[in-house]
């Protein structure tokens, strides 16, 4: 085949316009490369000249300003899915490994007694909060599948849910560090080989959230489009 020098900088010039994860980026791009040889190939088997089919290929297709936010549009749905389900599954599976870690790590009796009044509260809060950001990735999930019909925006949920999950990360690091603080370490739970585990699991969960929030955010701000 030969090679499409129109349609390969059209598509360059495309991909310059986009932001996004470079899997489902590399998927749009591919799509719209491979939709522009077909019509030039048709256009070729009519009766025009190579570089003359692409040129009227390209012009068919769009110009990058009017067709680039679509695809910026499909981008940030992708990346509001992969985050809400992240939320969604991974969030209430840590509060459920922690809930079964405090019932079978081997505490001291008397920690508990000296304990602040404070704990419990904060214990409990951290359970909602994780209760709710589980909550919240599975409506943000449903929102950008099958609900997409209702929504006019679905950028904006991709953008809210990013917000979200970083506004809630400082809350979360106080949180936790008071229950830290306030069970005394708790004593002996460096040492304990499935608290150190979760604990790595936990964090591991953490950054892969911000680490898409900010992939969210990024794909989500507004600019112009670049053009050709």
């Amino acid at each position: 085949m030969a090679r499409a020098g129109i349609i390969d900088d059209y598509v360059t010039g495309l991909s310059r316009a986009l932001r996004g994860p470079k899997g489902p980026k590399l998927d749009l791009v591919t799509e719209a490369r491979d939709s522009l040889l077909d019509t030039a190939e048709a256009l070729e088997a009519e009766g025009l000249e190579r570089a003359e089919a692409e040129r009227v290929a390209v012009e068919e297709f769009g110009r990058i300003s009017e067709i680039a936010p679509g695809y910026q549009e499909e981008l940030s749905i992708s990346a509001g899915r992969r985050l809400a389900a992240l939320l969604f599954v991974s969030v209430p599976l840590t509060a459920l490994m922690w809930s079964v870690i405090w019932k079978v790590f081997p505490t001291d009796p008397l920690d508990y007694a000296t304990r602040p009044d404070w704990f419990v509260p904060v214990a409990r809060s951290v359970d909602i909060l994780q209760m709710f950001t589980g909550v919240l990735g599975g409506i943000a999930l449903f929102a950008l599948g099958r609900g997409l019909r209702r929504i006019r925006r679905p950028r904006l949920v991709t953008r809210g849910l990013a917000v979200f999950v970083w506004a809630m990360f400082p809350v979360m690091l106080v949180l936790c560090a008071a229950l830290v603080y306030g069970s005394h370490g708790p004593t002996g739970f460096s040492g304990y080989p499935l608290g150190v585990g979760l604990t790595l699991v936990s964090d591991g969960f953490m950054l892969a959230q911000l680490y898409g929030a900010a992939w969210c955010l990024r794909i989500t701000r507004r600019r112009e489009p670049a053009t050709t």
